[in-house]
């Protein structure tokens, strides 16, 4: 079948390859004309044949909303709409009813897989009615991972049920990584230990905590194995946030995930007013000692 494919970018652009690989025709298009296979989103749903399938492969926010609008004037009744993006998954019922009234179908799809997807094949989760399901499945066959499909595919509920899903899973990608980088620390601290790198690597077969996620920290220690070329400051994408967010909405504890968030917004303060206070607050009742701020630094009292 064929595919229209707005965004070429990292995962964008691999996904268009496995797709080809395949067998279907994708026409993409993307504002970098060294990637793009049409001048323009007009000009990439005119190459399609109705009834055409448009994957929205964009940044989550403003842009997947304006090119959702921008497809809503192009396509016709029986099309269909994918945002396979990060979108937050309160947008989706809002880009569903835009789209309806042009009687233009919509699924939201949560993608896993980042660059490896091209050879591994991505994991999908999909939110949307049945019949707009099928109507894309073998889209979301030549992307899926090879084996059972429901191994890498699942069509998870209604509208907004595979962004609900994709932001569960990346908060629980939250939580692993932390997990591990905390151990890395620990480990990496100790004199007891000489050679973490062969530690976790030696985790990657027969322990309860091998992962894939083990297996990438095996790699990046192998090219650095202090990590030090790198700088300890994590950015977070919008997901982590929202399923917090989420967990405060339905009553649900999520200690693990809200630790790891917040971990990654204490990595992006090179000195923390809020430690500052805790330190002020130790010397002022018990006289610790602190480290002054300054070309020299002295300290208070070392009681208790």
């Amino acid at each position: 079948m064929q595919l229209g494919l707005v965004g070429l970018g990292k995962m964008g652009f691999n996904m268009r390859e496995r797709v080809r690989r395949a067998g279907h025709e994708v026409i993409g298009y993307d504002r970098n004309p060294e990637v793009s296979d049409s001048e323009s989103l007009a000009d990439m749903v005119s190459k399609l044949e109705a009834p055409r399938v448009v994957w929205v492969m964009v940044p989550a926010g403003d842009i997947t909303r304006n090119t959702v609008k921008e497809l809503s004037e192009l396509l016709e009744p029986g099309d269909l709409v994918i945002d396979g993006g990060n979108s937050k998954f309160t947008d989706d019922r809002i880009h569903a009813d835009l789209l309806a009234e042009k009687e233009i179908g919509y699924l939201d799809c949560g993608v896993s897989g980042g660059v490896w997807g091209l050879d591994n094949g991505y994991a999908l989760m999909v939110g949307g009615d049945a019949k707009h399901v099928e109507q894309a499945m073998p889209i979301f066959d030549a992307l899926r991972p090879e084996g059972p499909r429901e191994e890498g595919f699942a069509h998870a509920g209604k509208v907004g049920a595979g962004h609900y899903s994709k932001m569960v899973h990346n908060g629980i990608e939250y939580g692993l990584m932390q997990a591990y980088a905390e151990g890395f620390e620990l480990l990496d601290k100790t004199d007891v230990v000489d050679n973490v790198p062969a530690v976790i690597s030696a985790w990657q077969r027969g322990t309860v905590v091998r992962s894939w996620l083990l297996d990438l920290l095996v790699r990046a220690l192998e090219s650095d194995p202090e990590l030090d070329d790198l700088r300890g400051y994590v950015e977070d994408s919008g997901e982590g946030r929202w399923t917090v967010e989420e967990g405060i909405n339905n009553a649900v504890p999520l200690p693990v995930i809200s630790a790891a968030l917040f971990a990654r917004f204490t990595s992006r303060q090179e000195d923390s007013p809020a430690m500052r206070a805790v330190a002020a607050l130790r010397n002022q009742f018990g006289g610790h000692s602190v480290h002054l701020a300054g070309p020299s630094s002295g300290s208070g009292s070392t009681q208790g």
